[in-house]
């Protein structure tokens, strides 16, 4: 089961947060059919930050071994997000490979 927060949308501008919580919720959703068979319940943070006229757009999922984590910057938010986003996905695509490699490896040892 995959949780997800979005932190400090408020600083984001009315008129994305529609789009974000959309962006957001198709990869919880994507990340929930992912684990599916985790044994951990997982969170999926999703963090604004906006100084000046720059966000600052980072993102973690917290796995067994690691928390994973993607940060990046832009003018606007949704370019930033849509990319943390499928970073994220890659990484912990091959972070769970890595963790079920080794847990049958010691299972057969």
């Amino acid at each position: 089961m995959v949780t997800l927060t979005i932190k400090n949308i408020k600083d984001v501008e009315d008129k994305f947060h529609d789009e974000i919580n959309t962006i957001c919720e198709e990869k919880r959703e994507y990340f929930n059919e992912l684990f599916k068979k985790y044994e951990k319940d997982l969170t999926l943070e999703v963090i604004f930050d906006k100084s000046s006229a720059v966000y600052k757009v980072s993102s973690s999922l917290n796995l067994k071994s690691k928390k994973l984590l993607t940060v990046e910057e832009d003018k606007e938010p949704i370019k930033p997000l849509t990319k943390i986003l499928s970073d994220l996905k890659k990484v912990a695509k091959k972070q769970y490979d890595l963790e079920k490699k080794e847990y049958e490896y010691k299972r057969k040892r």
